[in-house]
């Protein structure tokens, strides 16, 4: 994943991805979500410093995410290894490598499952590949802002702040279940299933739409991230919507650039790569399942 940032940043100003587009490209503004609703603010700026902006953000939650929040992640994948999988809360960057290893898994099943129906996952249409690159490095940005942010942090705060004020609000928005007295899971799970619905509903109406195909993955992609964002905070839950993005992509279109091709089934580096996750998000898959049924038991024994 480290290598990813200077490689999308070669995609955007030394590949030819974008035939006669290129960094200095003039965008007469930037689409966000408020509460799930697209909006767009009419500024002027160039491609390239556009992705600029974005790309030092993910590099800064990227280096908070290996240093903390409780433990750097060395020191995490350590503990991990030798206290248990609870450990994945100790820091950011090890929580979202889990959750995304899970996405990746679901998400690979549910296109199989739909495929089998004959139900096919197809992307809107694409005018530019270079404009495309940076409105998928931008939107893990504004759509978590605009969902998770707006439509689950703001909601847990009305629900379970005990102290009102702009540093607790700002707080439980960067960490709802650390900065939160949580009582009810129930509930909040309730909200991040529906806010994920949400979320796969707007990829099929909103903006350039997918087809029908991608709800399914989009809604439960939106849960993950949701319940991510809830028990370990917001920057965990950005860089796994950046690492569906941007990781990804800034690899197909590194080698489409190199390859002049954008066949990235045939790439064997991403399939290695989608192998791996596939693996280790069974692993993770299996070890929760173990893990629940494990103080289930426990619970009942107790009672």
């Amino acid at each position: 994943m480290i290598f990813s940032f200077p490689i999308g940043a070669y995609v955007v100003f030394n590949s030819d991805i974008g035939k006669e587009i290129i960094f200095d490209f003039p965008m007469d503004g930037i689409d966000v979500f408020i509460a799930g609703i697209g909006l767009k603010v009419p500024i002027q700026f160039e491609l390239g410093d556009g992705f600029i902006v974005a790309w030092c953000i993910y590099l800064v939650l990227f280096a908070v995410s290996i240093l903390g929040h409780k433990t750097n992640f060395s020191h995490a994948l350590s503990s991990l290894i030798g206290e248990g999988w609870h450990n994945i809360k100790n820091n950011y960057l090890l929580g979202m490598l889990t959750w995304f290893s899970i996405l990746i898994v679901v998400s690979v099943t549910i296109d199989s499952i739909q495929q089998s129906f004959r139900v096919f996952v197809e992307p809107p249409e694409i005018q530019n590949k270079l404009i495309q690159f940076f409105l998928i490095t931008v939107s893990p940005l504004t759509e978590e802002i605009g969902f998770r942010v707006f439509l689950v942090g703001l909601p847990l705060f009305a629900m379970f702040a005990t102290k009102i004020s702009i540093g607790s609000l700002f707080k439980s928005l960067w960490h709802p279940s650390q900065n939160l007295e949580i009582t009810n899971y129930k509930k909040v799970l309730g909200l991040v299933i529906a806010v994920g619905i949400f979320f796969g509903v707007a990829h099929i109406i909103s903006g350039s739409p997918w087809s029908t195909g991608k709800f399914a993955q989009a809604a439960i992609s939106g849960v993950i991230i949701g319940w991510v964002y809830v028990r370990h905070g917001l920057a965990p839950a950005i860089l796994l919507h950046w690492a569906t993005n941007y990781f990804i992509y800034s690899y197909i279109y590194f080698m489409a650039d190199m390859n002049q091709t954008l066949n990235e089934t045939s790439n064997p580096f991403l399939n290695t790569l989608e192998v791996l996750f596939l693996i280790s998000g069974s692993l993770a898959i299996i070890i929760f399942l173990l893990n629940y049924f494990k103080s289930k038991k426990e619970r009942t024994t107790l009672v």
